[in-house]
């Protein structure tokens, strides 16, 4: 069983927040960002790689790869992943990637989209999926940072 600490959502991906708070917090030694774009932008990747706390490894999968791999994964690899959309988190899950909560950090104002909690911005194909990953046994947590409570999920509903 791979030993994932934390899954967030964040559009982001690997920024200040994410790489020295999140992975202070939780104790990571590997952000795994799963985004199918990232996974082969190698600009994007180092620049990410500069965002990322000194001895944390970085990854940059595809969503199909860490499906097929994340059960190889070492014990000692603490993992944090961070994916773009709730949509990804979703195809993660159904194809077996044992997540078991995921923390909903930001997902930016867009066209479509309405303003649900401080930093989350949703539409219905996001809470679609927020709702088949509660069918699914999957806890959901809107924090922006450690070190601010949580926030209501029923937001996300409304």
């Amino acid at each position: 069983m791979p030993n994932i600490l934390l899954t967030r959502i964040d559009n982001r991906l690997i920024h200040g927040q994410v790489a020295t708070q999140w992975c202070s917090s939780i104790g990571a030694n590997l952000i795994l960002v799963v985004n199918d774009q990232v996974a082969h932008d190698k600009m994007r990747q180092g620049l990410m790689d500069m965002a990322a706390p000194a001895g944390v490894e970085t990854r940059y999968f595809t969503i199909e790869k860490t499906i097929n791999v994340i059960h190889k994964a070492s014990p000692r690899q603490k993992i944090f992943i961070i994916c773009e959309t709730p949509q990804d988190v979703l195809r993660l899950v159904e194809g077996g990637v044992p997540i078991k909560k995921v923390n909903i950090g930001n997902m930016h104002m867009a066209e479509g989209k309405r303003q649900v909690a401080t930093s989350v911005a949703v539409d219905d194909a996001d809470v679609a999926a927020f709702r088949r990953l509660q069918e699914l046994g999957v806890e959901l947590e809107i924090q922006r940072v450690p070190s601010t409570p949580p926030e209501d999920i029923a937001k996300l509903f409304k």
